[in-house]
């Protein structure tokens, strides 16, 4: 028998849990063609789309879901048999592996409450607490609803036109990516087959060619398609051992999702408008699972003043997957919010224990900032590498240090009494 070392054990088992998940991809399986859309538009919206559980059936997911969930079970059991039950690594591939399981079974019950239920469990509900135990993400969402609401773009500054091709976008990024990727061949391109105006994928930014952005929502792009999750991606991939790092089961998407909202506020690059778009998805899921069905939520986007476009993509952002009756919907969307919140306290609170070390090792792949300090001791001891692209607010802490000690002491003013002060002003 050849001897094997514990890191070799590690990297093999990374390996597989790569290749094995490969085929799994979650948001092809549950889009939706085009065609949903003219047949919507032309009942004038009045008629729910046809989307059941048929519908999904016709389209299979790829793969072999059995198989799929047989050849994770194997996993598994090789990591408890070469690891150890108690191993911290094994612990970590095993929850991966389990997670990816929930997404094979999810996908299984597309068009069905099933499909929800799977959902709720991987990436959480509206009606989920953070970490007081006390504010709801639906509570926070309607907090913001009603600052943004009251919000005027155009009394905050400059008017950004959104008169940008889809083409010049492309070769925009492209030129930033060079520099930012210096030894990567991370591109931009365009794509017609994605719901969103971009999608990062390991090391392409993909355009949705009908659409048309500001110079300021290229800066957005740049900083959350291409520093966080194309950057997280690569810096994943570029381990030497734990190369399942580069791959995120939807456990990470709220700390990948909330960086990327972080870097767009730290780079003072997003605006109310898009933050209320985000804030408003959360809305909507809970309403969709409150029993609204598609044509209810599309009445609530288009009495807030979205688009038609608009309105069609953010519904079908909630009800893909799910039922579009009501009471069903893809839960995913609250991880910009949720994300956000618990990135911004992790960062507060490392920096008031005096572990700013660990805040870096938020990029070092697709994880969740719970366990930044497991990556941050595991480099210690050689089994992870420092990740390779990192935001320059993160390879210099300075001024993020002198913003979160700022918000620490923030949270001893009642504000409650701070605004009942300024209204009398106002």
């Amino acid at each position: 028998m050849v001897w094997t070392t514990y890191k070799e054990k590690i990297k093999r088992l990374s390996d597989q849990i790569v290749e094995t998940q490969k085929p799994i991809r979650i948001l092809d399986a549950i889009k939706w063609p085009a065609s949903v859309d003219e047949q919507f538009r032309k009942s004038r919206f009045k008629e729910m789309p046809k989307i059941d559980r048929a519908f999904y059936e016709s389209s299979p997911p790829g793969f072999d879901p059995q198989k799929k969930i047989e050849e994770f079970t194997e996993i598994i059991d090789q990591i408890d048999t070469q690891l150890g039950a108690e191993d911290e690594l094994g612990r970590m591939m095993k929850v991966n592996c389990e997670e990816y399981q929930e997404v094979v079974r999810m996908l299984m019950h597309r068009g069905t409450k099933e499909f929800h239920a799977c959902s709720k469990r991987l990436y959480g509900s509206p009606k989920d607490t953070f970490r007081d135990d006390k504010t709801t993400i639906n509570d926070l969402a309607h907090e913001m609803y009603k600052i943004f609401s009251i919000l005027d773009d155009s009394e905050l500054g400059a008017v950004y036109p959104e008169n940008i091709s889809a083409e010049e976008t492309v070769k925009t990024l492209n030129e930033k990516f060079a520099t930012y990727f210096a030894d990567n061949p991370v591109r931009a391109k365009l794509s017609d087959g994605i719901l969103a105006d971009a999608a990062a994928g390991s090391d392409t930014v993909r355009i949705k060619e009908t659409a048309k952005f500001s110079s300021r929502d290229i800066h957005i792009l740049e900083v959350h398609e291409g520093w966080v999750h194309v950057g997280t991606t690569l810096n994943g991939q570029n381990q030497h051992i734990c190369k399942f790092l580069a791959k995120g089961p939807p456990r990470t998407a709220p700390t990948q999702e909330g960086l990327a909202i972080l870097m767009e506020i730290f780079t003072f690059s997003s605006y109310p408008k898009r933050a209320r778009t985000i804030n408003d998805r959360v809305l909507g899921i809970d309403k969709a699972e409150d029993g609204a069905s598609i044509i209810d939520l599309l009445e609530f986007y288009r009495t807030e003043g979205y688009s038609e476009e608009d309105c069609i993509a953010n519904v079908k952002r909630v009800y893909r997957g799910g039922v579009v009756e009501g009471g069903a919907p893809f839960t995913k969307d609250i991880a910009y919010i949720r994300g956000f919140i618990e990135n911004y306290n992790f960062i507060r609170a490392a920096m008031k224990a005096g572990k700013p070390m660990y805040i870096p090792f938020l990029f070092v792949g697709k994880v969740h900032s719970s366990d930044v300090p497991l990556w941050y001791h595991k480099h210690q001891e050689g089994l992870v590498d420092v990740p390779k692209y990192l935001p320059p607010q993160f390879k210099d802490l300075n001024g993020v240090a002198v913003w979160m000690s700022f918000s620490n002491v923030f949270n001893m003013i009642d504000m409650k009494k701070v605004q009942e002060y300024f209204a009398k002003i106002f």
